[in-house]
Parts: structure tokens; C-alpha cells; sequence
């Protein structure tokens, strides 16, 4: 079997044919913050396998472990983050270690240096524009402690410590 070169191959795509399959793995970004100086990023961007890139960059934490999920609401306008809902379930159990779980929402615990700095990049393949994009948005929170992964509805994750709202 003869192979095309690479070049020859793309040529035969019709023009923007590439940028209209892809029109919908628009990023979408979350400015996070927190009363105690947190701040940072997380964009989640839709891919082509159907699994979202869930890209993390985030400082002024305590170190130590973390909590960090996606929550059913858009809004960050509470002191204590409670605005955002709890986390983005959809119609799931909470936690890798519950039988009817996880959430879309849940995501794995992160580590903060010691200069209060985390970074993480990982992919969930429940986390998808239709549930974070809904009617009321979907919000990023970081918790006081950590998630055991287990206990409904949250994971004994603690406190808010900081928030943002997806698409802000």
C-alpha cells in the first residue's frame, strides 16, 4: 500500500473543514480566588475522544493536600463559596470508592508546595460542556481538606478556601 505524505493527505480536507468539527472544544476557563490571597486557573477543554483536559495552576494555598471539584453552580458570590452548590453530580454518587459513582465533578486531591503552589493536569471523561455550560454555569472550588473519596455527598472535604466561576 503506497503512503500519502502528510501534507498531500490534509490538502484533500475541504477549506475549514478542521475548524468546524472542532467549533465546540471551545476552553473554558475559570479565574480562581479566595480570601487568604488564593488565585490561579482552571480551563477544561472538550477533546476529540470525548474526554475533557482538565488543566489546574493555582497559588496562594496552604500547603498540604487539597479537595478540588467542579460545583452545579456558577456563582462564587458567598463569603464561604456556598453560592456554588455542591458538586457537579448528575445524578451520580459521590467518590471512585462509591459503587454509583463518581461525580462529573470529582476530581482527585491536589498537592500544594510548601511555597503554596499546585499545578495538575489529568483528563475526566464525565466532565462535558452540556453540564458545566447549563442555565446556572458550574463553579471551581479548592476545600480546606482533603477528599476521602467515599463519604456522600462531598467527601468530608471541609471548608471552601477559594472559587471561580467557569466562563467569568
Amino acid at each position: 500500500m503506497k503512503m500519502l505524505p502528510l501534507i498531500a493527505a490534509l490538502s484533500v480536507l475541504p477549506a475549514g473543514a478542521f475548524a468546524a468539527a472542532h467549533a465546540d472544544m471551545t476552553p473554558m476557563t475559570a479565574a480562581i480566588s479566595g480570601p487568604d490571597g488564593a488565585a490561579g486557573t482552571v480551563t477544561v477543554t472538550p477533546t476529540e475522544s470525548g474526554a475533557a483536559l482538565v488543566q489546574i495552576d493555582l497559588s496562594g494555598l496552604p500547603a498540604g493536600q487539597h479537595a478540588i471539584h467542579v460545583h452545579e453552580t456558577g456563582d462564587c458570590s458567598a463569603a464561604d463559596f456556598t453560592s456554588a452548590g455542591g458538586h457537579l453530580a448528575d445524578g451520580h454518587d459521590h467518590g471512585v470508592m462509591a459503587a454509583n459513582g463518581p461525580h462529573p465533578g470529582d476530581i482527585p486531591n491536589i498537592t500544594v508546595a510548601e511555597d503554596g503552589t499546585a499545578k495538575m493536569e489529568f483528563f475526566n471523561a464525565m466532565l462535558t460542556p452540556e453540564l458545566m455550560n447549563d442555565e446556572d454555569g458550574s463553579a471551581f472550588i479548592v476545600h480546606a481538606g482533603t477528599d476521602d473519596y467515599a463519604s456522600q455527598p462531598s467527601g468530608a472535604a471541609g471548608d471552601r478556601i477559594a472559587c471561580g466561576v467557569f466562563g467569568e
